[in-house]
């Protein structure tokens, strides 16, 4: 794909005044499956590609309770998440008008009790379970991928 000269000093130019990291948390929604490990994956809202759900912090609760917030929303998962994320990546978030914002992304272990038939983004986002190895191939990110196919 050609980039333009304008794309390409920003590459260059950006990260110079690029600000700090933003916080998001994701929700890795593991169960044991007939065929081994799997890993409960959402499709995102705007380009419909295979991701963890996640989002931003929330007032009034934990890193991983916003975790559990974003899989019940995006997913319909019924569960608990452990306190301590089992580990993190980073994005480039791209926001509509053009901006993007670099987002280091904590995630953690949602123990799936239940998914729900109906929860609020049902209409918006498909839900999948898949084994754990093909999870690593759906998924975007380098660091995300090495950390699902470490499980």
């Amino acid at each position: 794909m050609d980039q333009s000269p304008l794309h390409t000093i920003r590459r260059f130019v950006q990260p110079v005044f690029q600000r700090p990291e933003f916080v998001q948390a994701a929700a890795l929604c593991l169960r044991e499956g007939k065929a081994g490990r799997e890993v409960l994956l959402v499709t995102s809202m705007r380009t419909g590609r295979w991701i963890l759900p996640k989002g931003w912090p929330m007032k009034g609760r934990t890193l991983g309770g916003a975790a559990l917030q974003e899989a019940w929303e995006e997913a319909g998962v019924i569960g608990h998440v452990d306190a301590v994320p089992l580990g993190w990546y980073t994005y480039e978030k791209r926001r509509r008008g053009g901006f993007s914002l670099f987002c280091r992304v904590e995630v953690f272990r949602i123990h799936v009790a239940d998914l729900a038939r109906e929860w609020p983004e049902r209409r918006k986002r498909r839900r999948r379970w898949v084994p754990v190895d093909e999870a690593a191939t759906l998924l975007a990110e380098p660091q995300l991928k090495a950390l699902v196919a470490g499980l």
